[in-house]
C-alpha cells in the first residue's frame, strides 16, 4: 500500500488554468491558441506604439490582436482536429467493413473479379 505521502505518481502534474476557467492541459487547442494570441498582442501592440506612440491606443490595440489571434487560431486548430477525426473514422470503418465482409458474396474484391 502506498503511504499517505505518495498520493500521486510523478506522471500526473496538476493542471495550468487560465483565469480559472480555461484548463489549458486538457484542452486540445487551448495551450497553442494563447501562445499565439500572446504573441500576436505583444506583435500588434508594439508595431501600434512604434507607429504612433499612443500607449493607451496601443494597449487597445494590443488586446484586440489577442483576442483576433486566439479564436483564429482556435478556430483553426478546432477545425483541423475535427477533420481528423472524421477522416480516422471513415478509415476505422472501411478497415471494420474490410474485415467483416471478407471472403463473403458482399465482398466488394470479389465482385470486381466476377465482372
Amino acid at each position: 500500500m502506498a503511504s499517505e505521502g505518495e498520493t500521486r505518481e510523478p506522471d500526473e502534474r496538476e493542471s495550468f488554468k487560465l483565469l480559472g476557467i480555461l484548463d489549458v492541459k486538457n484542452i486540445p487547442c487551448a495551450r497553442e491558441s494563447v501562445l499565439y494570441g500572446s504573441l500576436g498582442a505583444i506583435t500588434v501592440g508594439l508595431g501600434h506604439f512604434l507607429a504612433t506612440s499612443r500607449v493607451r491606443r496601443s494597449c487597445d490595440f494590443g488586446v484586440g490582436g489577442f483576442i483576433l489571434t486566439t479564436l483564429g487560431c482556435w478556430v483553426y486548430c478546432r477545425y483541423n482536429n475535427a477533420k481528423l477525426r472524421i477522416q480516422q473514422r471513415m478509415i476505422k470503418d472501411g478497415i471494420r467493413n474490410k474485415i467483416l465482409f471478407e471472403s463473403t458474396q458482399f465482398d466488394p474484391e470479389k465482385q470486381k473479379s466476377k465482372d
